[in-house]
């Protein structure tokens, strides 16, 4: 059975402007699932431009699930941007050096953890997506939206800063599809099922 090879850049024939991410992705701290893509506008080497303040010595991870589908211009805002929020001030003195190089002795930045993404989630065109946040399997980011709490699955999400538009399915559709997790069937079940995969009626992929 012929299936699209989750190791080719740029999976669209005379494409370039979209691609099945982890094949690009450089930076370790940056997993990414078999089949998810990133279509931007200009050049798909933007994507790890966007994943911003992302530095090496803090080691917080962004990590994609398999399957999503993220749009030109998204934003990742990692732990490296935090300041002080609980003292007099929020200037980061320490790393000017001189006389200020101790300002942080005994004290360090906030961090909220890894920026973790579900399995088939949709993020779209501009959206921002702050440190620490979990977006739950299924989910959709609309347009222009900033995420600074977690989304649950198969939840639809907008707004500055975003808020739950409304679910997708039922709870009982939603349970059965995170129990299916489809997602990790194999590539042959996957295939056979794509016209169950893209209908309505989940009882189909449960025969």
């Amino acid at each position: 059975m012929i299936t699209p090879d989750k190791n080719k850049t740029f999976p669209l024939e005379n494409y370039n402007k979209l691609c099945f991410l982890k094949n690009i992705i450089k930076n370790p701290n940056i997993i990414v699932g078999d089949y998810t893509y990133y279509d931007d506008f200009e050049n798909v080497d933007n994507f790890e431009k966007n994943v911003k303040y992302h530095f090496d010595f803090i080691n917080d991870k962004l990590i994609v699930g398999k399957f999503c589908m993220i749009a030109s211009d998204v934003k990742f805002i990692m732990n490296g941007a935090n300041h002080l929020t609980n003292s007099l001030t929020s200037y980061p003195f320490s790393i000017f050096g001189n006389g200020w190089k101790n300002a942080m002795k005994g004290k360090e930045y906030p961090t909220k953890g890894n920026i973790n993404i579900g399995n088939d989630v949709w993020i779209g065109y501009n959206a921002t997506i702050m440190a620490g946040v979990t977006i739950g399997d299924g989910a959709i980011i609309a347009t222009n939206s900033t995420v600074v709490k977690d989304v649950e699955p198969y939840s639809i999400v907008g707004g500055n800063p975003a808020t739950e538009i409304k679910k997708r399915f039922s709870d009982e559709i939603i349970n059965k599809l995170l129990d299916l997790k489809w997602w990790n069937w194999d590539m042959e079940k996957i295939t056979k099922n794509v016209q169950n995969l893209t209908d309505k009626n989940i009882d189909k992929l449960i025969e």
